[in-house]
């Protein structure tokens, strides 16, 4: 896919799972948790020990429908590493010129974390593809809406703050998707190996995602 064809698909996904886990065994049930719920978008995060490798492993697994992403990327010698490894978008928690610019010499989308206005703007004129709005905790969808009033054409990822049911309100306020990290994939779930509650979790939000999109 193009780097236009996998924006479409993770704006199409609406929802993208953030994986963050203390060890990395667990990540192919995790996965397969998250596919099974609906969940089509997914981010392995850099705080994952052996990120890179488990990037390049699930990259072989996935199935044709799906789209990985790495996470908290915040160089762009680590962006062209993931990128090597089969990550399709690049996930940040700042926003880096660097960043931008090595992602899209490889044709690959780039999500930057921003938080004020101005943030938001000048990430996008730099090339961002879509903003992710971080930390989204302390915002709420007010902001965003409030952000996406004025800036009707920036493409908003809140991150942070996005619950299992608050996030069709994020996607009403003007978000093209959300980033949901432990609300999704909860830690202590995958510590009693009751990986059917992170499919359950992945269908929940799916939902509410999608009723949102219809109203």
């Amino acid at each position: 896919m193009t780097r236009s064809d996998i924006v479409q698909h993770l704006e199409a996904s609406g929802v993208v799972a953030i994986i963050r886990l203390k060890d990395g065994a667990a990540l192919p049930r995790v996965v397969e948790a998250l596919a099974a719920g609906g969940v089509r978008a997914l981010e392995i995060t850099m705080t994952v020990p052996g990120a890179v490798e488990h990037i390049r492993q699930v990259a072989k697994t996935l199935p044709a429908g799906f789209v990985l992403g790495a996470g908290t990327v915040v160089d762009a010698e680590t962006a062209n590493r993931v990128i090597d490894a089969g990550a399709r978008f690049v996930v940040s928690p700042v926003s880096r010129p660097e960043v931008i610019e090595a992602c899209h010499r490889r044709d690959t989308p780039v999500l930057p974390g921003c938080f004020s206005p101005t943030e938001i703007l000048n990430a996008w004129d730099a090339g961002a593809d879509i903003i992710k709005v971080f930390p989204a905790t302390s915002l709420g969808p007010g902001y965003l809406k409030d952000v996406h009033g004025p800036l009707p054409h920036v493409k908003l990822c809140p991150t942070g703050g996005v619950s299992l049911d608050n996030a069709g309100d994020w996607i009403r306020a003007g978000a093209v998707a959300v980033g949901v990290g432990s609300a999704l994939v909860e830690a202590l779930a995958i510590a009693a190996g009751d990986f059917d509650k992170i499919t359950e979790n992945a269908k929940r939000i799916v939902h509410n995602v999608a009723a949102a999109r219809r109203a």
